[in-house]
């Protein structure tokens, strides 16, 4: 998108203030980078707390005596196995097993169910849970609401986030990672996050979000982070990005993602896509995402070709750049099954240059959630 099409987020006069850098990304114009750099931004979210605002992500409630039935139909999920306050991470999928979007799905209530959607995908998701629900109404099985909520997201990560939202006024207490609740009347606040570390994703309005982004701010121990640490932050902790490692072309299983779909699931779900991710289990997934560790200093980017010892066409990177924390260049991709062994050496064609690439276990720097 560009000129008029491009979407704005709320709090944009306050990324101005503190002297972000733009750019575009799914459609929408993003800080990129504050002062500090790329560099800083994600260690100190590693050492403290860094601030992301990500409202270009869209959260809807699904409700009614069809809800659990509509997700169930949306997803591989097992929504009535979900306890009041769990989340649980899973997939929008087509007829082909591909992924269309993944998603966070957090029950609130015995029918009361909060999605959030990437940013790119809302639009399209939005539609593809009406049209289910639709057809639902159509065949006079359960009703099942879907609103899309007008907030403000913000994310807060790292090790010193829950003590930042205390001094805050908001705490945390016994909330776990991968749980959610509302807090207050139009919020909505779940443990989880993008970066490997223990955190927090908020949505509530925009007003709210103001004062809380000033009282967070106070705190030395908070800095905004943008868009560019985010993704170096979310590649050392081995997780996909919709659109590079995940796409509607491939699906969990090649993606090393069957971990998210229960077992009863697998075996007799009726979800969208239940019979091709079936039969791809059955025959094994021809390519597997791994993760990859280049030799020497220099980034492999997305879309460079991978070789095995003999030039034989061995795979593709999906994300590739620089750890910080890690020290090194850190990449994931796909390649031939066949090939996916952790210390398997391939070469990654990075502008005519064959650069040296090991197989390296994901992710890349170890999880810190609070599980307990």
């Amino acid at each position: 998108m560009t000129g008029d099409d491009t979407k704005h987020l709320p709090l944009e006069d306050l990324h101005v203030a503190a002297s972000a850098r733009f750019g575009a990304f799914a459609g929408w114009s993003m800080p990129l980078t504050y002062p500090a750099g790329v560099m800083k931004e994600h260690l100190h979210t590693r050492e403290h707390a860094g601030l992301f605002d990500i409202s270009h992500m869209k959260l809807f409630e699904i409700r009614g005596p069809g809800a659990e039935a509509l997700l169930n139909r949306a997803c591989p999920l097992d929504a009535g196995a979900l306890e009041i306050s769990q989340s649980k991470y899973t997939f929008l999928l087509n007829e082909a097993a591909g992924v269309i979007d993944d998603l966070i799905v957090t029950r609130l209530g015995r029918e009361r169910f909060m999605v959030v959607a990437n940013a790119g995908n809302a639009e399209a998701d939005e539609k593809h849970l009406r049209q289910l629900a639709e057809d639902f109404d159509a065949k006079g099985e359960f009703d099942a609401k879907i609103e899309a909520l007008d907030r403000v997201f913000l994310a807060i990560q790292g090790p010193e986030a829950w003590a930042a939202l205390s001094r805050a006024g908001i705490e945390t207490g016994s909330l776990l990672f991968m749980h959610g609740f509302e807090p207050r009347e139009n919020w909505f606040m779940s443990r989880s996050g993008y970066t490997g570390e223990d955190g927090f994703e908020i949505g509530l309005p925009e007003v709210d979000a103001r004062n809380l982004v000033a009282k967070l701010l106070e705190d030395e121990r908070v800095m905004w982070v943008g868009l560019a640490a985010r993704d170096s932050l979310r590649l050392e902790a081995g997780l996909c990005l919709h659109g590079l490692d995940i796409t509607p072309e491939i699906d969990p299983a090649s993606a090393g993602l069957m971990w998210a779909i229960p077992k009863e699931v697998r075996a007799s779900g009726a979800f969208i896509g239940a019979d091709a991710l079936r039969a791809i289990l059955e025959r094994g997934p021809a390519q597997k995402r791994v993760g990859l560790k280049p030799e020497g200093r220099q980034p492999v980017r997305p879309g460079a070709a991978l070789f095995d010892a003999d030039g034989n066409a061995a795979g593709h990177v999906t994300s590739g750049g620089f750890g910080p924390s890690a020290g090194h260049p850190v990449a994931m991709g796909y390649v031939l099954t066949t090939l996916a062994k952790p210390g398997a050496k391939l070469f990654a064609d990075v502008r005519g240059s064959k650069i040296p690439v090991d197989i390296n276990p994901l992710p890349f720097t170890p999880h810190r959630y609070r599980k307990g």
